[in-house]
């Protein structure tokens, strides 16, 4: 499958038809079914190429006029039900949420939705309505909970997709399949109709191949709507342009450090994929040094948002048949997380002053995506509240803070483990500076070849 920008640049060169790229979308789908990708397969995407095409020919220019792209299964579609990985019985949206707007007015032909975990809840996509699977090695995981847009990208069935982060949710599956994923600041990409999603935890954003085509993806996707609690200005220039902009040289600030500490196990073969990365910023030209941002207790502003999202949702889906351990979070989340939700949003302008300091120093903080590997798939059928959270937050403890502080962060890929399995480094800014991330992602691309790089 070729990339976002090709398929644009054939379509407006005739080249290529919509129909003709719309159709080999759900020829690859339907042929790499076994890797569970999507919940949701629209076959009526090729009636919207058909027009696509048509407005090709009468002259019509959009950004993504008749490009295939696929959404997450937590994103209202006119005309399907959004279960968010939940069983049950869920009413059809009557319309379209804001990135599927933006994505259509944009004219992209969503070709289907893609496969997440109950209520995007963990590390993995895997629930009673869907199991998704690695491009790269289909007894693993790639990742979640966007994980089916992942896995639909990594394995060239479409170019662009996109996923939700509440907690890592695109940067985890991005790293775990070798892939870009931005997670844009808070407030750049409206989540309507949920004006607060998760509480400001959760914002959507594209997962691609290269950072031109995520970047291309970015500026589609960006926008606020009047209703929304979080609202940013446009940028002064766009995201695509940020990629094809070479970074002035740049402070980084390398750290393995958790929000918990220094505890826990990271993965050697991480580690290392991430000191090869410094070493390549460094060959670049850039400042690259050893620094750690003072977390502070930044996790009590994760768990009362997190736990009173989830409560959100299981209380708002009334036939909802649950997993188990969905329902001991969201008794987490009535109990405590709505008491404490007001803290929460006190604590953290204060948090982000604290953790903030690197950047007097620094420009860009890098560490690991991930401390572990993927999962197996399976790793967790059965398995309860308690087991399930414990390797979730030990596999996955870089990620989250980024969504408490509300900034933004870009996972790249760092190299493949000796299993063949992808890894990823995090590129992490302050406040609304996607664009030297982006910008300097793009610089790392050119010299690491990534796109070059591509599951068996």
């Amino acid at each position: 499958m070729r990339g976002l920008r090709e398929q644009v640049a054939l379509l407006r060169g005739g080249e290529v038809s919509s129909e003709e790229l719309v159709g080999e979308a759900l020829r690859r789908i339907e042929e790499g079914r076994e890797l569970g990708a999507f919940r949701v397969v629209r076959e009526g995407a090729l009636g919207e190429a058909r027009l696509a095409d048509k407005r090709l020919r009468d002259g019509e220019r959009l950004p993504l006029l008749g490009v295939p792209v696929a959404i997450k299964d937590d994103t209202d579609l006119a005309g399907e039900t959004t279960p968010f990985a939940v069983g049950g019985r869920h009413p059809v949206a009557v319309k379209d949420a804001e990135v599927v707007r933006k994505l259509r007015a944009a004219g992209a032909v969503v070709v289907g939705k893609t496969t997440t975990c109950e209520i995007g809840l963990w590390p993995f996509s895997e629930s009673s309505t869907g199991c998704a699977r690695n491009p790269w090695d289909v007894r693993y995981s790639p990742g979640g909970s966007s994980g089916g847009s992942a896995a639909a990208v990594a394995a060239g069935m479409v170019a662009g997709a996109v996923g939700s982060d509440g907690a890592g949710s695109i940067r985890i599956p991005a790293a775990w399949t070798g892939l870009v994923g931005i997670k844009p600041q808070r407030g750049r990409v409206s989540g309507y109709p949920h004006t607060d999603p998760f509480y400001g935890l959760t914002v959507w954003g594209p997962l691609a191949r290269s950072v031109g085509d995520a970047a291309l993806l970015l500026d589609v996707l960006s926008g606020s709507h009047p209703e929304d609690v979080y609202r940013l200005d446009a940028p002064v220039s766009s995201f695509e342009e940020a990629a094809r902009v070479e970074p002035r040289r740049l402070r980084v600030a390398v750290s393995f450090k958790t929000a918990f500490g220094s505890g826990g196990r990271l993965d050697s073969q991480i580690r290392a994929a991430v000191e090869r990365v410094a070493r390549r910023l460094t060959a670049l030209g850039h400042k690259v040094f050893p620094a750690d941002p003072d977390y502070g207790l930044v996790g009590l502003g994760l768990v009362p948002r997190g736990t009173a999202g989830v409560a959100d949702w299981v209380d708002g889906m009334v036939e909802g048949v649950f997993e188990p351990r969905t329902l001991v979070e969201a008794r987490i989340g009535r109990v405590l997380g709505r008491r404490l939700l007001p803290l929460a949003k006190r604590l953290e302008p204060g948090l982000q002053r604290r953790v903030g300091r690197i950047f007097r120093y620094a420009d860009v903080v890098l560490t690991p995506t991930t401390a572990w590997l993927p999962f197996k798939v399976g790793a967790f059928d059965g398995a309860g509240w308690r087991k399930t959270q414990g390797a979730s937050a030990a596999a996955c403890p870089y990620a989250w803070p980024w969504n408490v502080l509300g900034w933004p962060g870009v996972n790249v890929p760092a190299g493949l483990s000796e299993e063949g399995l992808p890894i990823g480094a995090q590129l992490l800014g302050h406040d609304s500076d996607e664009a030297t991330l982006i910008s300097l992602a793009a610089q790392l691309e050119a010299v690491e070849k990534w796109t070059e790089r591509r599951p068996g």
